[in-house]
């Protein structure tokens, strides 16, 4: 019996491998966009506090908590537009590798990601317990 071969891939890499390149790197410019609008909320908020705060004539009031929120949003716009570069710059080397046919995955970003939102949840616990 003749052996059936699989036709190997083209060395450029098919269409559907540069189009699942390309939605992964949407799919993570979508999340640092979520990132980044969820910082300025956070940076907003923070400040709408403040201004309840003297509103009321209580400018020493416990209503901002430890007075974090800005920097935490600052640094979640931060972590935001950092993702997009990344993402962008992750896009250009798996075109590259699939265009020459040694595309090797890597799962550093999804555990870079992963490491960055856990730090930010814990900033932001540590910023929310006081106020319960």
């Amino acid at each position: 019996m003749a052996e059936i071969q699989s036709p190997e891939k083209p060395r450029g890499g098919s269409a559907t491998d540069h189009l699942a390149n390309e939605r992964t790197f949407l799919a993570w410019i979508r999340t640092s966009a979520a990132i980044m609008g969820f910082g300025f909320v956070v940076v907003k908020f923070a400040l709408f506090i403040r201004q309840i705060s003297v509103a009321i004539d209580k400018p020493q009031a416990n209503l901002a908590g430890r007075g974090y929120s800005t920097q935490i949003g600052i640094f979640l716009v931060g972590v935001g537009a950092f993702i997009a570069l990344y993402s962008y710059l992750h896009f250009l080397n798996t075109k590259r590798q699939l265009l020459n046919g040694a595309y090797k995955p890597s799962s550093l970003p999804a555990l870079l990601l992963t490491i960055i939102i856990v730090i930010i949840g814990a900033l932001l616990v540590y910023n929310l317990v006081p106020n319960i």
